[in-house]
């Protein structure tokens, strides 16, 4: 990891900006106790907090030491969770590890390649039963086609950070080997400087029938 150039733009993004993300967690799923769950990309810690207040066994991942170093300094220690230094593309756990894996605003951070290999390793890791929980911006969001376009639909922004704007069908694609249960686009509006803004993104739930 330590050559790798996205996580090298996280890190830097973190480790300047800091605690970037507050509020609320909207959407989370309606976890039971107990679950063991795993979140890929842990950020600063909003999303892993949220999952340990629902008391789920919760283990988390993310490539950037800095959002690693924020995700623990946000929880107490005594919270039901752990928090991995990691790459999602070659998640370090074995088959058939979680009762859930949550997929939030991370996939889409990665180019074509890598995107195929997260979807892949997070069913590797989701036990037969189990149900994963993605949402990524959807291609009707006003950010899509901002920036220096890498591939089809990803666009780099000045800080060297790639986003990848999804339709549904993409999505149900990239997680072919699971059932969909839910595929749908979240649409809202944001108001900059008096000027409503689309926002959109895809969320969608998938089992592990297999």
């Amino acid at each position: 990891m330590n050559g790798d150039p996205d996580a090298g733009c996280w890190e830097n993004d973190y480790s300047r900006r800091g605690r970037v993300w507050g509020g609320a967690v909207h959407h989370l799923p309606p976890l039971g106790a107990g679950l063991h769950v795993l979140e890929l990309g842990c950020g600063n810690g909003k999303t892993f907090s949220a999952l340990v207040e629902k008391k789920c066994e919760v283990v988390s991942v993310d490539f950037s030491s800095s959002a690693v170093i924020l995700c623990r300094s946000l929880v107490p220690e005594t919270a039901r969770g752990d928090i991995a230094l990691a790459d999602v593309r070659h998640l370090p756990f074995a088959d058939a590890s979680f009762d859930v894996v949550i997929v939030f605003h991370v996939i889409g951070h990665l180019p074509a390649v890598g995107r195929v290999r997260c979807a892949d390793e997070s069913t590797r890791v989701l036990r037969v039963g189990g149900t994963l929980y993605f949402s990524g911006f959807s291609s009707e969001d006003f950010r899509a086609g901002t920036g220096r376009e890498t591939e089809p639909s990803t666009f780099e922004r000045k800080n060297g950070i790639a986003t990848h704007y999804f339709s549904e069908d993409e999505v149900q694609a990239l997680f072919c080997a699971l059932q969909s249960r839910e595929c749908v686009t979240r649409r809202w509006t944001m108001t900059v400087r008096g000027r409503p803004l689309p926002r959109a993104e895809i969320a969608a739930t998938f089992k592990k029938i297999s």
